[in-house]
């Protein structure tokens, strides 16, 4: 081996290594586990939040492989129509042409182009973070089957009435022309006005105190234009005498009325509130409770229209109500047409006041600009009946979320279910299976063909598809079924299907979780007719924050690049994060000094395997994941630690008999030990990994590996193989020991950190008896419960006690760690005293002792530094050990120094500008700087009347 670890040297070459030999294909052996991943949108690149989840699901995946399961890790990425769809248009826009100036045809062959050369960035980057999913099952939702696939559930829903087209409010992006889902909206923090307007009560009717107007507010004053009531709460006695009469809508002049709804707050205002029904989602509500007409007064542009459209509630054109729309305002924006309307309405004496108004401002999430309330034809999916048994799969636990907390959000969106609005205004995706004739009549099917033959439509009758593409959501939707073959390969489905976990974010629980466990039950069958759900679990994560709980943002500085953990950072960058938020000044420079060090070309390399062990260690359930880069370093550490333990036990081993194929055998006490401890860490890393605590199992390895058997068992081994008096058959045990401890930790650890535990199996495995070419396909480790010893265990953490007493008198005295010492114990039980006869050779080879002797408790002990080990002591002789005078010279200048820190400190702290001026959080850390220079005081002060004492 190497004599450091660089996982550079590695990774690449074990990952093609392992994609090129098959090893993350299914066995065809065992009970299936399948894991679907969230499928990237074909335009991305890699950020932490996938540095994340892919960590968890090749974690569970390699579990559950090395279980004998026959795995399926199935990858795929999403056709993302805006985002790919913008990627190209601006690639045209270079050029000085548009998407129209090429025409559909055309402009989904540049599409389908880009996708070729440019859309694999992110299936590339996951590569480097070791996951191994099967990418000779990779698809792509705009891919033959699923397209298939798609047509095949649209003409289902429609033939079964689940499917509809409908004239409906949506949110609306001017700038790119289409409908966008929620999950596409940023509510912006902006400020804004609340403007005030009076509104003419008609045919004489007045208030109750008399005034001829009433007043409303607004944020938007450029919809007033689409206004068809004004509403009051019907218990506000201020205008219960007002409700049904009507008043004149300004600038339009048309005769609207006033209603009453319990959707107005009386106290907020006026208690006066406009409803424009077609610009409005509250104010929809409202319309459709009083059959109010829809007034659409903007185009697809967000301008003032020509002419306004007026619509019912059932879609058809309003013929009562006027459409006129003043000239001046005709082809203006939006926002142009509004600061014309409150000035009109100024010069008409009709503007009451403008009040500051905080406003959380709707943008689309790609194009940044205003999303408009608009009316438009769409296609929706009737989802209450879908919902019903999907929200039962829940209840009764055919699915469970963990953490279980986000099944309340779950329900909270079933339970309250809208209809579905799937159809976009773009030309990528998958485009509508619907067909229009010359009248308008629409017909809905796999293909034209299938629609005339189904309508008995003639040749010579015009027809034309549907321009419109859904929703990607929709596609995605059917994502555990469509990628197994539905609805043609029923034999890879029926092993497959349902899947096992989901690894999702709680913030598309909705919008994806929820639509695939609606359209998969709906679907997708048992052989009894009962529904399959798509996974039994899902597996909720939070965000990855930066260490202080903040948002990842460019704008913050404190956005990390996995690629950059990964394959290194450059120093500066690296450094230049210490006031980000993802490490502190302090740690900044010690990192600076170990990496300016250890890195001559300035970069700081952290591999994949430190980068997933530090966010399995993150991953509590149910919180967001605070990211910190000093856990990073202290995770590349352990890396080291591990390579290097193994170095160890190569040097101690390799041409040596380790007892592996026979011979006699004698296992030590440390070698009981750490392989009764190996049984129980063992269990509790599989537990974890079941219950989905990935934070307490790569705790438990870790402290097992670091503490256990490196920190305490590679040194308990050191007597035994050194040792003149060792046997033959002892020496042999602790290799054979050493080796197959090591083996099992490396295939308990491979689904935390696949490259490193690779790499050093292929020396190790075959030293242990292990067969097969990787350790990928070893059997993952199993507790065996007889191999548990009590009596090793305890025996041990005796030893480990009377060490750590014995470094503790050294720390504290200032004893060299080479200087032999004499030990007392005194006052110990029968065990104790057992114990010191067994493993008197161990402890002065291990603590480094002159002597080790028993003292029989009427004895009376030197001067002596004391620890105790339950109740026995640890008694170290001082006479002789330390040169009094000095030590105690040393120890009056550490007191002087931390006198002076006290009083410097103090005469800060009572200095009435500092106090008064400091922010608080600088006055508080000199306060505690006192207390901590008073508890070192404390020590020192014990230390020197012991030495005194001698």
């Amino acid at each position: 081996m190497e004599k450091t670890f660089n996982p550079s040297d590695i990774e690449t070459r074990w990952y093609q290594t392992w994609e090129e030999k098959g090893y993350f294909k299914p066995s065809g052996q065992g009970d299936a586990y399948t894991i679907m991943i969230p499928p990237p949108n074909v335009t991305g690149s890699l950020h932490m939040g996938h540095g994340f989840n892919n960590a968890v699901m090749d974690c569970l995946i390699r579990y559950r492989r090395m279980q004998g399961r026959n795995t399926l890790w199935q990858p795929g990425t999403d056709h993302a129509g805006i985002a790919t769809q913008m990627v190209v248009e601006r690639q045209l826009a270079a050029q000085g042409i548009t998407r129209h100036d090429l025409g559909r045809e055309d402009f989904l062959k540049k599409v389908w182009e880009w996708k070729e050369e440019s859309g694999g960035t992110i299936t590339r980057q996951i590569r480097r973070l070791g996951s191994s999913v099967d990418w000779s099952r990779e698809r792509f939702t705009m891919d033959d089957g699923l397209s298939n696939a798609v047509k095949e559930v649209f003409v289902r829903l429609h033939e079964e009435g689940l499917i509809y087209r409908g004239k409906r409010l949506v949110n609306w992006d001017p700038k790119l022309h289409t409908a966008i889902s929620d999950l596409e909206v940023e509510n912006v923090d902006q400020k804004g006005s609340m403007w005030h307007f009076r509104y003419p009560l008609a045919n004489g009717a007045t208030t109750a105190d008399g005034k001829d107007y009433i007043i409303v507010a607004t944020t938007r004053p450029e919809t007033m234009l689409g206004d068809t009531a004004v509403a009051v709460n019907p218990k506000d006695e201020r205008y219960q005498a007002l409700i049904g009469k009507t008043l004149i809508l300004p600038l339009v002049n048309r005769e609207i009325p006033i209603i009453a709804d319990d959707y107005v707050d009386m106290e907020f205002g006026t208690g006066c509130v406009k409803i424009t029904p077609a610009h409005d989602f509250n104010d929809y509500e409202v319309g459709k409770r009083h059959n109010l007409p829809l007034v659409n007064v903007l185009t697809i542009d967000a301008a003032i229209r020509d002419q306004a459209e007026a619509f019912n509630f059932d879609g058809t054109v309003n013929m009562e109500v006027s459409t006129d729309i003043p000239d001046v305002y005709r082809g203006d924006d939006r926002f142009v047409a509004r600061k014309k309307v409150v000035d009109d309405l100024d010069q008409l004496g009709l503007l009451e006041k403008i009040d500051d108004h905080a406003l959380k401002v709707p943008k689309g999430d790609r194009s940044g600009v205003v999303v408009e309330p608009f009316l438009t034809d769409q296609w929706y999916v009737r989802v209450a009946p879908l919902a019903d048994p999907a929200i039962k799969a829940v209840e009764n636990g055919d699915i469970q979320f963990v953490p279980k907390q986000y099944e309340n959000m779950y329900f909270a969106w079933m339970r309250d279910i809208q209809d579905w609005c799937i159809s976009r205004q773009l030309w990528w995706g998958h485009r509508i299976p619907a067909w229009y004739d010359n009248e308008g009549n629409v017909f809905v099917g796999r293909n034209e063909a299938e629609v005339r033959a189904k309508h008995n439509l003639a040749d010579d009758i015009a027809l034309h598809q549907d321009e419109d593409v859904l929703d990607t959501w929709f596609s995605s939707a059917l994502w555990t079924f469509s990628t197994l073959g539905w609805p043609n390969d029923e034999a890879t489905l029926k092993t497959f299907h349902s899947t096992d976990v989901l690894v999702t974010g709680f913030d598309i629980i909705f919008f994806w979780v929820a639509r695939m466990i609606m359209m998969t039950m709906h679907f997708v069958k048992n052989e009894d007719g009962t529904p399959q759900v798509p996974f039994t679990t899902v597996y909720v994560h939070g965000l990855v924050r930066d260490s202080e709980g903040q948002k990842m943002s460019k704008s913050k500085g404190n956005v990390l690049d996995p690629l950059d953990i990964i394959d290194g950072i450059d120093l500066e960058t690296l450094v230049g994060k210490r006031t980000t938020g993802l490490m502190n000044p302090k740690d900044a420079s010690k990192i600076e000094k170990r990496t300016r060090k250890e890195f001559a070309d300035g970069i700081a390399s952290y591999g994949t395997d430190s980068m997933r062990f530090t966010f399995l260690s993150l991953a509590s359930t149910g919180r967001d994941i605070k990211f910190d880069i000093n856990r990073l370093e202290g995770y590349r550490n352990f890396c080291n630690k591990l390579w290097n333990a193994s170095r160890y036990v190569m040097m101690n081993t390799e041409d040596q008999d380790c007892g592996i194929g026979g011979g006699e055998v004698e296992l030590s006490l440390a070698d009981r030990w750490i392989i009764s401890q190996l049984q129980k860490t063992e269990q509790q890393v599989s537990k974890a990994l079941d219950e989905f605590r990935f934070d307490h199992a790569s705790q438990a390895l870790y402290e097992f590996i670091w503490n256990e058997y490196c920190d305490w068992y590679l040194e308990l081994s050191k007597p035994v193989l050194n040792g003149d008096s060792s046997s033959d058959a002892a020496k042999r045990g602790t290799r054979r020991t050493l080796l197959r401890v090591l083996e099992a930790i490396l295939r308990m650890a491979h689904p935390f950190m696949p490259y490193i535990t690779e790499e050093i199996w292929q020396q190790i495995g075959p030293m242990a008896g292990a067969e097969g070419d990787t350790i990928m396909l070893q059997p993952y480790p199993a507790a065996e419960a007889d191999k548990i010893d009590a009596q090793a265990d305890t025996d041990i953490e005796w030893l480990k006690g009377v060490i750590v007493a014995i470094r503790n008198v050294r720390g504290e005295m200032n004893i060299s760690p080479a200087k032999q010492l004499p030990v007392l114990l005194q006052k110990g039980n029968a065990e104790d005293e057992r114990r010191y006869k067994a493993y008197t050779g161990f402890l002065k080879s291990l603590a480094k002792l002159e002597s080790l002797t028993w003292l029989p408790p009427q004895d009376e002990a030197p001067m002596s530094a004391i620890q105790l080990v339950g109740d026995m002591q640890v008694l170290v002789p001082m006479a002789g050990l330390i040169d009094k005078d000095a030590e105690i010279t040393r120890l009056q200048k550490e007191i002087d120094k931390r006198d002076q820190e006290i009083k410097r400190v103090e005469g800060k702290l009572s200095n009435p500008k500092f106090v008064d001026r400091a922010p608080a959080d600088v006055v508080e850390k000199e306060k505690q700087k006192i207390a901590e220079h008073q508890a070192a005081l404390n020590e020192l002060q014990t230390q020197m009347d012991k030495i005194k004492a001698l």
